[in-house]
């Protein structure tokens, strides 16, 4: 391996590096809120608040998701690899991070702002302006911020257990906003004039002003708490001379890696199914289930629960099963039992909405199986993580930042795919536009959940199967750690 062969030979982590502090480690795990509110708010609200709440088209505002995703994705591969490139005083990631805070904050605010009065094609255009720079600006904190993982522990193990603090976090944090909204906010904007405050707009002002000071507090947090690392971290390598012929010749070099095309086409299925799941989500409590704002806030409240499964889950299944082999028996656990409660509803096996055992049913079922996906996801993102040192003694380079932002680029971009799917399957049941729960036909509702099991099942069983080729257990990443000399 050398400089000719590659262009750059891969810097040297600083040696005698201290262990991670409490703080260093709590700081980076709540950096991951500012990430979860965002994903929250265009996954679980702006589809339902856009189209139901300001009356925007469905098929419009699924068509704006799709495209500021689509363009966010572009970004993920030139910020990834920018971010392992770059050189200053402050290292390759903080300048990044720092720089998103405003931005990120500010976009969300006036993301549910939307000008009164507005026509279908100005409120199109406003909602794909902001949701573009929204998207993109937290581009340049998500990547960075998640490329420092390899860098703050090399250990196996280790890597798992700070996953799973940063996702615990990431979910709680990002939940506790939903939670406030059905529990308080919610409720308390119910007027005479509109009963169900979900679809009082002055809600949803609250919830952008709360919700960006929460962002902008995460990613401070997250990028002042790890600025002490800085000089431990893995330096950029030496300046060169970049050309196109370069950065795609590497990009295609380090993205080849017969592993991570597995996790990459994974992430692509998992991505469509996530969208679709969760821009679905809001419309089986209200129109399906029938579910109340305290009800749904109650299924928020079980995310806590949920969180805390995956986080204590996530290392046990880790250690005794390793992480490809626990990610493949959680993943179908999960990913079979999600649809479970439509399904049984559909044939007709649980009682009518009124009987509170529909509820609790719900409920548990979801704690479970969120649990599980939460356990699923912390064990994708650390078989992520041991990509790095395989890539690095195939290409000489470290790259994290490419690494994390191709599996960022796939998820933004398919993600929207699964956002206009649901839209797709609200279509084909007929469900009309700004419909209060009561407006809903049983016929319309049997064939929302009929259109939707077998579509979601398919995408993620699939994505179990692709996940499978990945090739690197605990004896690989410490023999790439023995050759590396670390």
């Amino acid at each position: 391996m050398n400089e000719a062969d590659h262009g750059a030979v891969a810097a040297k982590p600083v040696a005698g590096t201290p262990p991670l502090g409490r703080w260093t480690k709590l700081a980076f795990g709540f950096g991951a809120v500012a990430p979860g509110v965002t994903t929250g708010g265009f996954e679980f609200f702006l589809l339902i608040y856009y189209s139901q709440v300001v009356g925007l088209d469905a098929r419009l505002v699924g068509l704006a998701i799709l495209i500021a995703l689509v363009c966010d994705a572009i970004s993920d591969p030139i910020v990834g690899y920018w971010s392992d490139n770059f050189r200053s005083r402050w290292g390759r990631r903080h300048p990044m991070m720092y720089a998103s805070a405003l931005p990120v904050a500010l976009g969300f605010f006036l993301l549910w702002s939307p000008p009164e009065g507005a026509s279908q094609t100005a409120l199109f255009w406003y909602l794909l302006v902001l949701a573009v720079t929204v998207r993109t600006a937290i581009t340049f904190y998500r990547t960075p911020s998640a490329a420092l993982t390899p860098d703050l522990t090399p250990d196996y193990g280790e890597r798992t257990k700070l996953l799973s603090l940063r996702y615990f976090l990431g979910w709680t944090g990002g939940n506790a906003i939903a939670v406030w909204m059905f529990f308080i906010l919610f409720p308390r904007s119910a007027t005479e004039t509109i009963a169900d405050g979900r679809f009082n707009p002055d809600a949803y002002i609250t919830y952008g002003i709360v919700a960006a000071v929460v962002i902008l507090l995460s990613i401070l947090i997250g990028s002042v708490g790890t600025h002490s690392r800085i000089p431990y971290l893995t330096p950029a390598p030496p300046k060169r001379r970049f050309t196109l012929r370069l950065i795609f010749g590497e990009l295609f070099e380090t993205l080849a890696n017969r592993s991570f095309l597995a996790l990459f086409a994974g992430a692509m299925l998992f991505g469509i199914a996530a969208g679709l799941s969760s821009g679905m989500s809001l419309y089986f409590f209200t129109y399906f289930w029938g579910f109340s704002e305290i009800e749904t806030g109650m299924l928020f409240l079980g995310t806590f629960v949920a969180a805390l499964i995956g986080f204590v889950l996530a290392p046990i299944v880790s250690r005794r099963m390793g992480k490809k082999r626990g990610a493949i028996i959680v993943g179908l656990v999960a990913f079979l039992g999600a649809p479970l409660p439509i399904v049984l509803r559909l044939v007709g096996l649980l009682p009518p909405n009124d009987d509170p055992f529909v509820f609790w049913f719900v409920l548990v079922a979801q704690i479970i199986d969120v649990g599980l996906i939460i356990c699923f996801q912390i064990l994708f993102a650390a078989m992520l993580a041991d990509l790095v040192e395989d890539s690095e003694i195939r290409t000489g380079r470290r790259s994290e930042g490419v690494f994390n932002a191709a599996e960022t680029f796939v998820d933004k971009s398919v993600r929207g795919i699964g956002v206009m799917a649901a839209s797709a399957v609200l279509t084909l049941a007929v469900l009309p536009t700004g419909a209060g729960v009561e407006e809903v036909s049983a016929d319309t509702l049997w064939w929302m959940g009929a259109f939707y099991v077998p579509l979601v099942l398919a995408l993620w069983l699939t994505m179990i199967v692709l996940i499978a080729q990945y090739q690197i257990d605990e004896a690989t990443h410490e023999s790439n750690l023995r050759q590396l000399g670390r």
